[in-house]
C-alpha cells in the first residue's frame, strides 16, 4: 500500500522527494508532495524524512 501525503500539512520542502529510492514522490503545481501509487514500494523513507509528519504509511 502506498504512503499517504497530507497536502494540508505538507510544507513543500521536498525532503521526501530526495530520499525516495524509486522516485515515487514529486512536487505538484501547488508545491506539495504527491505520491505515484504505482511506483511506491512503501519503504517508509519519506515518512522518516518529513519534518512535519505530513506523510504516513
Amino acid at each position: 500500500m502506498p504512503v499517504n501525503v497530507n497536502e494540508d500539512a505538507c510544507i513543500g520542502c521536498g525532503a521526501c522527494v530526495g530520499v525516495c529510492p524509486v522516485g515515487a514522490l514529486s512536487m505538484n503545481g501547488d508545491g506539495k508532495s504527491v505520491c505515484d501509487e504505482g511506483t511506491c514500494i512503501d519503504c517508509g523513507s519519506c515518512v522518516s524524512a518529513c519534518p512535519v509528519e505530513a506523510i504516513s504509511q
